[in-house]
């Protein structure tokens, strides 16, 4: 195309540059965008008496008795006509469009170039270990980034932040959330609640932990804590029986009564909790405090992680394992069960504490519970989880609770 000259656009100008053919202008642009002739005919619907008039007199016609309002019709082959046959655009309606309203990008080489910035904006979280990279191509499959970020240069730093910071998570020992904060994105509250990056970064926190969905300021805090991150040190707490270590322990295992431990006293450089040879875990209180009504003083020590396992419950059974204690696990014999299991597993070792396919297909029989939720891998013993999906039902811990407590309560 040659340049145009400024007499050349002052006429285009004059022939369809006015504002009552603005709308065919538009038109035509938005037909150049994808990429689609410039034939055929345009029709205005309800147009102005001066929309008319000028369309009429572009294409010489004399003046229409039609009312205002009619349907208005502009072949677009005979706008190109006239404005080449002019001289004003000697190349055509497409360059008289572009020359008014400037160069015009098809839509398909826009898309492809956001496409590459968003892709571009989403590769920090590409290559994240399992099972964060899953989580990963979640939030790229769901455009979670493009509803926390509104331009890919935004997302692209905050898919960077939420890279560094879960690459340092769980935080051992555990930290508050302000400081970790501080330290992983420079701002201590760059986790406040309701921000983009506390948003995201949560969000992989659950896929890194297995920590169950929810909401509100407790579950938040939960599930914070799952990954060490803590709004403070008491609120975190684990449910004990049969401890010992320091008089208060002692006391506590001696009466046969239940002990709660905080993780401000779990996380002091010296931990005062002597680590036995064998201790069970369970997950539900019920067990515990059954325990607790017939337990003979001399039986393993009983751990209860109430659920998802709290800062503080972790911090226990990492001190005691790292120490040789053996620990032994049982849960509920359902979905949400064999996850609580699972993420527990990835912080400690245990082994199956009856919670085993065999130990399942004992008590299915009697269960009445309906199976529901998403189904969960049982990878201490894969079968299972199979047996659970095929059952279809329930069983939960005080269900089986005779034959835990013929474990806990004899020395």
């Amino acid at each position: 195309m040659t340049a145009t000259t400024p007499l050349e656009l002052d006429r285009v100008r004059r022939l369809i540059g006015g504002p009552e053919l603005d709308w065919l202008v538009q038109r035509v642009r938005r037909r150049m965008e994808r990429e689609e002739p410039l034939t055929g005919t345009l029709t205005l619907a309800q147009p102005t008496d001066l929309q008319r008039r000028a369309a009429e007199r572009l294409l010489g016609r004399r003046p229409s008795a039609r009312p205002t309002g009619a349907t208005l019709a502009v072949r677009l082959d005979a706008v190109d006509a006239i404005l080449r046959t002019s001289g004003a655009s000697p190349d055509g309606l497409a360059a008289a469009v572009t020359a008014l309203t400037g160069p015009v990008t098809p839509r398909r080489a826009t898309r492809e170039a956001e496409d590459l910035a968003w892709a571009h904006a989403h590769a920090p979280l590409d290559g994240l270990p399992a099972p964060l990279a899953a989580w990963a191509e979640r939030v790229r499959t769901e455009g979670r980034l493009r509803r926390l970020a509104r331009s890919p240069d935004a997302a692209r730093t905050l898919a960077e932040q939420s890279a560094h910071a879960l690459a340092a998570l769980p935080a051992d020992p555990p930290v508050s959330l302000p400081t970790f904060a501080a330290r992983a994105l420079g701002s201590a509250h760059a986790l406040d609640d309701g921000t983009p990056t506390a948003t995201l970064i949560l969000s992989g926190v659950r896929a890194l932990t297995g920590h169950s969905d929810g909401s509100g300021a407790a579950w938040r805090r939960a599930a914070w804590a799952a990954a060490g991150l803590l709004r403070d040190e008491v609120s975190s707490t684990v449910l004990t029986l049969g401890l010992r270590g320091n008089p208060a322990l002692d006391w506590y295992a001696d009466q046969g009564e239940p002990a709660i431990l905080t993780l401000r006293q779990l996380a002091a450089p010296a931990v005062a909790i002597a680590a036995p040879a064998l201790a069970y875990v369970c997950e539900n209180p019920a067990v515990l405090t059954a325990a607790a009504d017939a337990r003979d003083p001399a039986a393993p020590p009983l751990i209860c992680v109430q659920g998802q396992p709290s800062a503080a419950a972790l911090a226990l059974l990492r001190h005691l394992a790292g120490r040789g204690t053996r620990l032994r696990y049982h849960g509920d014999f359902d979905w949400g069960g064999l996850r609580i299991a699972t993420a527990l597993r990835t912080h400690v070792p245990w082994e199956p504490w009856r919670y085993t396919a065999a130990d399942y297909r004992a008590a299915a029989p009697h269960a009445t519970l309906p199976l529901s939720g998403t189904p969960a891998d049982s990878p201490w013993d894969p079968e299972l989880a199979v047996e659970i999906g095929r059952f279809g039902v329930r069983v939960e811990e005080e269900a089986v609770l005779d034959s835990l407590l013929d474990d806990v309560t004899v020395g």
